[in-house]
């Protein structure tokens, strides 16, 4: 069983879709560590709404915070210190797929990082949408992973842009597993539609 964890080069660049696909996909487990805000209409609760298997399990969050900001600062808010030890992998025998929170390097604390609770067996998963200064982030966020020792692959998010995936995937050479269009919408059929198309790529990592 694989661990896939879904990250970002940015907030809102459809991590929670990317990640219902992968669940869908792979039947897999889903398990969101932090959540920062929107606790009544959580990841959890969108990623639920949006996939059509009866294997998947939803673990509960380690940390729920109350307001949608930086962890670090939602704890704060909450009066409390986010502990890294105590966010611990949930138990499964299935396929899981970890959603993070924001970017790579946003903090947890005074100390650590979204990266730092990617463990090194971890499949990383880089959502990259398109907008005026992706490919830098796109770039940065992958070969601080590759310099880390993780292995990368890129979902692309958005219309297409082929001279911007061109040169992120030419001079990254990490593996695209594909691209989720701008959809009017995004349900059950449009996920289960996405999850028939990038199924082989993942299962290849």
């Amino acid at each position: 069983m694989k661990q896939f964890f879904v990250t970002g080069i940015s907030t809102e660049v459809g991590k929670t879709i990317a990640s219902a696909i992968l669940v869908e996909a792979l039947e897999a487990d889903y398990w969101k560590p932090i959540q920062a805000g929107d606790l009544e209409t959580s990841d959890t609760h969108k990623v639920k709404d949006l996939i059509s298997n009866d294997k998947t399990v939803f673990h509960k969050n380690s940390y729920a915070l109350n307001t949608p900001m930086s962890p670090h600062a939602a704890a704060k808010i909450d009066g409390i210190v986010i502990d890294r030890e105590k966010i611990e992998e949930p138990e499964t025998e299935n396929n899981l797929v970890i959603e993070g929170a924001g970017g790579l390097l946003v903090p947890l604390n005074d100390h650590d990082t979204i990266l730092d609770i990617i463990m090194p067996n971890y499949e990383v998963i880089v959502v990259s949408r398109h907008y005026l200064g992706s490919i830098n982030h796109t770039l940065l966020t992958v070969m601080w992973l590759e310099f880390k020792g993780y292995n990368v692959s890129l979902i692309f998010s958005g219309d297409e842009q082929p001279e911007t995936e061109e040169i992120i995937l030419k001079k990254t050479g990490v593996k695209c597993i594909g691209r989720i269009d701008e959809e009017p919408f995004f349900d059950k059929t449009t996920v289960k539609k996405y999850a028939n198309k990038f199924k082989k790529a993942l299962q290849e990592l």
